[in-house]
């Protein structure tokens, strides 16, 4: 089956990979294992995590190198043991030799994917996806604006008829404050923090209400900041106990408030179809500025004065088209299998 003949909307898509075998490649980052889970999900796939953890030095050579020969498929305990799945969807780094090993170690069989860069070359996989703020280009590459995440839209409606913590009875509008911290691109310094605290009072000022959530990478002085102002509106701030609201919170906004050092934060916001209020702390670089400019473009974002602003959009998501495309190459590729056993 060529290509062109293969799956072309996400129904037949799902339809075409029923019953498949999956892993997900992961070296343990939580945002590279939802990109994953979030197209394996919309595939209609219960897929199998599996985490490697390579030694020095080993881990130095990745992703160029070879695997960790305590990890190869052989082993006891490997995270690449067979069988084979007929499917492996891998993002960070360090899974880059591993997944080449599973395609050496399947003969060839299992279908491999890489969501991101790898920094190594279209070789790494049968197929990958990247951000069009990154450069790399080749005849397996799908490149959209956005990146892949879990957040469909049965999900949303979900979390939204589920709405824990009684945010559905929060005043109208309801604004998510969804703040990240430091990166390496993104410093939140005194200056960063007085600015975007004074804005968020500004905002509570208005009668909205708010519910925010703070990162492991949020500054202690932001988080406390952003808790007692939400806390005295009478909104909702996440302390992180309990079931994580944050679902909810996309769902149930009418506004999204959004620090920029995150891609996916930022991405997953404009999945909603809401107006995302852009905070864009001190630093930056020419990717995360081109995928910035990209949504505003889009009309997808505007930059929070501490007021409400921005309209609403068609939501931006990205996670069907590569889960599509990755079917038709997945279907192509079976194909031929079936016609080499012939």
């Amino acid at each position: 089956m060529s290509i062109a003949e293969a799956p072309g909307t996400l129904e037949a898509a799902s339809a075409a990979l029923a019953g498949a075998s999956c892993w997900v490649l992961s070296d343990g980052k939580a945002g590279d294992e939802a990109q994953c889970l979030g197209v394996a999900e919309r595939l209609g796939l219960t897929a199998s995590l599996h985490r490697v953890a390579p030694r020095p030095p080993f881990v130095w050579l990745m992703p160029w190198g070879g695997i960790d020969p305590r990890e190869g498929p052989s082993r006891p305990g490997s995270p690449i043991a067979p069988p084979f799945p007929d499917l492996v969807i891998a993002s960070g780094r360090r899974t880059a030799s591993y997944l080449r090993a599973v395609k050496t170690a399947s003969d060839g069989r299992s279908f491999t994917v890489f969501l991101k860069d790898p920094r190594c070359g279209a070789g790494t996989a049968d197929f990958l996806w990247v951000p069009e703020h990154d450069r790399l280009r080749g005849a397996n590459v799908l490149t959209t604006l956005t990146s892949p995440h879990r957040f469909s839209p049965g999900r949303l409606a979900g979390a939204r008829a589920a709405a824990p913590y009684g945010l559905d009875r929060l005043a109208a509008p309801r604004v998510a404050l969804i703040i990240g911290g430091n990166s390496a691109h993104y410093s939140f310094t005194p200056e960063a923090i007085a600015d975007l605290s004074a804005k968020i009072s500004a905002l509570a000022t208005t009668g909205a209400g708010l519910m925010a959530t703070a990162s492991r990478r949020t500054p202690a002085p932001l988080a406390a900041a952003i808790r007692a102002t939400v806390e005295a509106s009478g909104g909702f701030y996440w302390d992180g106990s309990g079931e994580n609201p944050y679902p909810a919170m996309l769902a149930l906004a009418d506004y999204l408030v959004v620090t920029a050092d995150s891609v996916n934060m930022v991405g997953e916001a404009a999945a909603t179809g809401r107006p995302v209020l852009l905070y864009t702390p001190p630093g930056g670089s020419a990717k995360i500025t081109q995928f910035l400019a990209g949504l505003a473009t889009a009309g997808v974002t505007t930059p929070f004065t501490g007021a409400l602003a921005g309209r609403t959009y068609t939501p931006i998501d990205s996670t069907p088209d590569i889960a599509i495309e990755l079917a038709r190459r997945y279907t192509a590729h079976r194909a031929r299998l079936a016609r080499a056993g012939e």
